[in-house]
């Protein structure tokens, strides 16, 4: 007789099979008396996430590309408003059963199958967290320079064209992030509740002092935009706006991992209505406002908000410039770029990888991923990065969405998404009907992907020529595509067996 552990979720209770091999309690759903987080919680989550270094910058790297400030505030407000409904629509399952974005993507893809979306998500988080944790460690590296003063510390010995010092502040900001995170969830949500405020109050600060060393803010704001709004600014305008969504499409996907965690659908709904769109758009239009000042005040327009801060000659600002950064960057890395991996890499072998574990990796990935290569320009930045980010993971979106909205109806048989033999276990643990929508989506969504010559890794017609021009719409393709491909061929199936 097979042993059963039960758990209290949703409005019953269920029998979960404790000795089954997909089974560890980081991927049991959350009890209801465990289910805390309420609206500030969820506003507070994404007003932690959202104000960051990275960030700061969307509003720069789509300038540097010819956009004025109006339409690169713009582009990210639009960006933030889409993919805010794919988040609300995949957080749902979240208050309802208390199952982190692994365990929901059994229902789709299989029990076995669940680990291709899985591992992409937990790839791009690395990758991510990689990032976040380099521009983090770069904020430090120069800060910590103006404070201790002389040459010393930045013309220090180099190792791989990077002053040492430099990689030793990179180290330290890695091991402080993995420390916060070991101590747990319930340490997170403390953690961004005290933070998400003190960034507000670090960013409105630097614009303060910015205005008053300006005594006003600067021509910034006139600048015509160097594509205007006819023919030149399209091809630009929408795969931007694809690689603005493909900044928190991984979120989109893992964000169960988080309302599971919530007191109800109200608070999850309304915490993210009110901490997503609302904090981007304005964090965008701050930085193109302290960015402003600073082309008044030195004559040219600082973007790097650790580049402007250093200006300063007080000690007092630079120590509060400095812990501002660091609070910022940990804010947004642990959220986004942790948490979603730690809990992949554990359903992936769930008897061996827990919670902390998958951290573990995940910080060990993000080193080796050499996320300085990332970030070197722009267009490898926005264009392919972002891109193609985006249009694998609107791919598995539209998957996870077609499942559990269209084909479930957001009814899940709780005890089979732990139960090899099961409704989800399929083919040997695998559905057919999801690798088929996944692989045609994503190769729609990415086939066409294209570099500008000397501007990328992709050939210049893209790498499925004809496909070329669905490139620059690639998470919205491979969404669209794979939900319609899915729907088609799982509707017929379930029709027979939905709990």
């Amino acid at each position: 007789m097979t042993e059963t552990a039960p758990i209290r979720v949703g409005l019953a209770s269920h029998d979960i099979p404790a000795d089954s091999p997909f089974v560890n309690e980081d991927l049991l759903p959350v009890p209801v008396e465990r289910r805390r987080w309420t609206t500030y919680n969820f506003a507070a989550l994404w007003v932690g996430m959202a104000h960051n270094i990275p960030s700061w910058m969307l509003a720069s790297g789509l300038v540097a590309l010819g956009m004025d400030w109006k339409q690169a505030v713009l582009t990210i407000a639009l960006a933030n408003v889409i993919v805010l409904v794919p988040m609300l629509l995949t957080g749902h399952a979240g208050p309802k059963y208390g199952i982190p974005f692994p365990v929901l993507a059994r229902a789709s893809f299989g029990l076995r199958g669940a680990n291709l979306p899985a591992l992409i998500r937990a790839g791009v988080a690395c990758a991510w967290f990689g990032i976040q944790t380099w521009i983090g460690g770069q904020g430090v590296f120069v800060l910590v320079g103006k404070l201790v003063g002389g040459d010393g510390w930045a013309e220090a010995a180099r190792i791989g064209g990077q002053p040492w010092t430099l990689w030793l502040c990179f180290l330290l900001f890695w091991a402080l992030e993995l420390a916060i995170i070991l101590r747990g969830m319930e340490a997170l949500r403390r953690f961004e509740n005290w933070a998400a405020p003190f960034v507000i109050v670090g960013a409105l600060v630097l614009l303060v002092w910015i205005t008053v060393k300006a005594g006003g803010f600067g021509p910034l704001l006139d600048q015509p935009s160097a594509l205007g709004w006819g023919a030149d600014f399209w091809p630009v305008f929408f795969p931007s706006l694809m690689g603005m969504i493909a900044f928190w499409a991984t979120l989109s996907l893992n964000i169960p991992d988080f309302t599971r965690f919530g007191a109800g659908q109200r608070a999850q709904v309304r915490g993210q209505a009110l901490g997503l769109p609302t904090t981007m758009t304005l964090f965008a239009l701050l930085s193109v406002l302290v960015t402003s000042g600073s082309q008044v005040v030195y004559g040219a327009a600082v973007w790097d908000p650790v580049a402007l801060a250093s200006r300063t000659d007080s000690v007092f600002g630079l120590l509060f410039a400095l812990v501002t950064v660091l609070v910022a960057t940990i804010s947004v890395n642990i959220a986004a770029n942790v948490v979603s991996p730690a809990y992949d890499l554990a359903n992936l072998a769930p008897r061996l990888i827990d919670f902390r574990t998958g951290a573990l990796i995940t910080g060990v990935v993000g080193v080796l991923i050499m996320p300085w290569k990332l970030t070197e320009t722009p267009e490898l930045y926005i264009f392919t990065w972002l891109g193609l980010v985006g249009g694998m993971l609107g791919t598995v979106a539209g998957i996870l969405i077609a499942d559990y909205w269209h084909v479930r109806r957001t009814v899940l048989d709780l005890p089979d998404l732990y139960r090899r033999g099961g409704r989800y276990w399929y083919a040997g643990g695998w559905n057919p009907a999801a690798v088929a929508a996944f692989v045609v989506g994503g190769v729609l969504a990415v086939g066409g992907s294209h570099s500008a010559p000397g501007k990328g890794p992709f050939p210049r017609d893209g790498l499925i020529p004809p496909l070329r021009p669905l490139a620059d719409y690639g998470w919205a393709v491979g969404l669209a595509a794979s939900l319609l491909l899915y729907v088609v061929l799982m509707v017929p199936k379930v029709r027979r067996t939905t709990p």
